[in-house]
């Protein structure tokens, strides 16, 4: 452990990839109850909303069985990249978002999607070959099972993907909590209600300030 070096996300270098959130393939996550996994990834589109880091979202074979993009996700980025492929199974052999990540000029990318071994997995994969600093955020993808979910993230981290959880991701691109308190805080306490507590605790002990 020596060579290692701390690699953080950085919010002027960081772009947020959402693949293939489907109403089909939603069906399919089994590693996460369902309603924690879409708070799960409701809570990554809204800080990066937060932190305004280019979004693109990506759907494979709407016309199929995979269904249509959740509205919500459409819905917070009307006017992000929105790239309906074909039918290519790995994103990144789609040229289009190929061409839409690059375009962002960012080095870092955060990707989270449905399956995690395929949808997540493969465009990691691609991406990392490209030179790209991955991370990949685990409780906003979602799978059949624990088995595939963990194939799939030693798979990633040993081709060198950094595999993080929402809040985590969060908290790294602030930094610091002088930066902002109220905005990044309201942000966790609409998605960890654990957290809204302790909004609450603190607010009542400032209110007299």
């Amino acid at each position: 452990m020596a060579n290692f070096k701390y690699n953080r996300l950085n919010k002027d270098d960081a772009a947020v990839l959402l693949v293939d959130h489907q109403a089909g393939l939603l069906s399919l996550v089994r590693d996460i109850e369902p309603d924690r996994f879409k708070n799960n990834v409701l809570a990554l589109a809204d800080l990066a909303k937060f932190f305004n880091l280019p979004t693109i979202l990506t759907t494979s074979f709407e016309q199929g069985p995979n269904g249509p993009l959740v509205p919500e996700l459409k819905a917070l980025f009307p006017d992000a990249p929105y790239i309906a492929r074909p039918g290519q199974i790995n994103a990144w052999d789609n040229e289009d978002f190929v061409k839409a990540v690059k375009a962002t000029g960012k080095k870092q990318l955060i990707i989270a999607g449905v399956v995690t071994e395929v949808c997540v997995a493969f465009p990691a994969l691609a991406a990392l070959e490209e030179e790209f600093d991955v991370f990949v955020v685990t409780d906003a993808s979602g799978t059949f099972n624990e088995m595939t979910r963990d194939a799939a993230h030693d798979r990633m981290s040993q081709a060198g993907a950094q595999l993080m959880t929402w809040f985590g991701v969060a908290c790294e691109l602030h930094r610091d909590w002088r930066n902002d308190i109220e905005g990044l805080a309201a942000l966790c306490s609409n998605h960890i209600p654990d957290y809204r507590n302790l909004m609450t605790s603190y607010n009542a002990l400032t209110a007299g300030k």
